[in-house]
């Protein structure tokens, strides 16, 4: 059975780090096109990021640019974001999500989803 779980969240001050992983099983993430999505109390569901698998190319949200940063470890099948100068906009549920829609912030669109973990930004 293909399962995706992150992990990671914290509460964090503005300005702080946090670095999200994924890790998936059931399915090999390297050959999928994964993304990042959040789910924030003010603006509701938000794509964040995604890595794609024939290249390796990343895409970022507006806001989070120069900010985040999508990798992948072959080796430990996992997909993480480095997350910098954190901001209390970036508070929400963080999960990955694979073979979906480019740029889909909608979960039901996306085969594989996690559970999410809780990013909190605040001082």
């Amino acid at each position: 059975e293909a399962q995706l779980v992150e992990s990671g969240g914290d509460t964090v001050q503005p300005g702080g780090s946090l670095r999200l992983s994924c890790v998936a099983s059931g399915f090999n993430l390297m050959v999928t096109d994964m993304a990042w999505v959040r789910q924030t109390p003010l603006k509701g569901s938000e794509w964040v990021s995604a890595i794609h698998a024939r290249d390796g190319s990343t895409y970022y949200f507006n806001r989070v640019r120069g900010r985040f940063v999508v990798s992948r470890d072959s080796g430990k099948n996992t997909m993480y974001l480095q997350m910098n100068d954190l901001k209390p906009e970036d508070t929400g549920l963080y999960y990955c999500a694979g073979d979906g829609p480019r740029g889909s912030a909608v979960r039901s669109e996306y085969r594989y989803s996690g559970q999410g973990t809780q990013v909190t930004v605040s001082s």
